[in-house]
């Protein structure tokens, strides 16, 4: 083989590889098929609740809604006369959705400066942060996955105020999340992860 057909073979085997740690699970409505397909998440998971002592189907579940395990998950653009792009509807991103500011907060909070939004085991841990300190200011329990995701989304300052109360799409929501956090508890139960 010529020398340029082997450094084309490389670039090709290279890209090939590059990437798929990046690609959300295959099965999103099977935890243990997400542990066998991704162990670094599984490890994060587990590593986040002996920190923070938020469950790993709370964390799992969260991420599920907040971004279907998409690692670059953005907000949809916002529309001026329906064509003209004009910026996202908020600056959430990565695998947790969190926003600029919480995440600079988490980021001054914890002397992660280098965390990443789209690194799991950094979006995990700022949901176990986040999660951990609505238990500790509002009282939510860290096993309460439908609260804890409505605090999450309102933040915590709107929920105490009950702001989720008028948002009937926002408590289907969340009863979706605990649900969903119920099934993969169920599942992490019978599986070795």
């Amino acid at each position: 083989m010529s020398r340029k057909l082997l450094v084309l073979f490389g670039v090709l085997f290279l890209a090939s590889c590059g990437g798929g740690a990046q690609r959300p699970p295959s099965n999103l409505n099977d935890a243990c098929a997400i542990a066998r397909e991704r162990p670094d998440m599984i490890k994060a998971f587990k590593t986040t609740e002996r920190k923070w002592g938020v469950p790993v189907h709370v964390q799992m579940a969260t991420i599920y809604q907040e971004s279907r395990y998409r690692h670059d998950a953005r907000t949809p653009h916002k529309y001026v006369l329906g064509v003209i792009p004009m910026g996202r509807q908020s600056s959430a991103y990565g695998f947790s959705q969190a926003l600029d500011g919480t995440w600079e907060e988490y980021q001054r909070e914890t002397g992660k400066r280098r965390a990443k939004r789209d690194r799991i085991r950094d979006a995990s841990d700022f949901v176990g942060w986040y999660m951990n300190k609505s238990s500790q200011k509002i009282g939510i329990s860290t096993s309460d996955t439908r609260n804890q995701y409505l605090a999450y989304h309102e933040g915590r300052a709107g929920y105490a105020r009950g702001s989720h109360y008028g948002k009937t799409w926002l408590l289907n929501v969340a009863n979706d999340v605990d649900a969903r956090a119920q099934m993969y508890q169920a599942q992490l139960s019978s599986c070795r992860y």
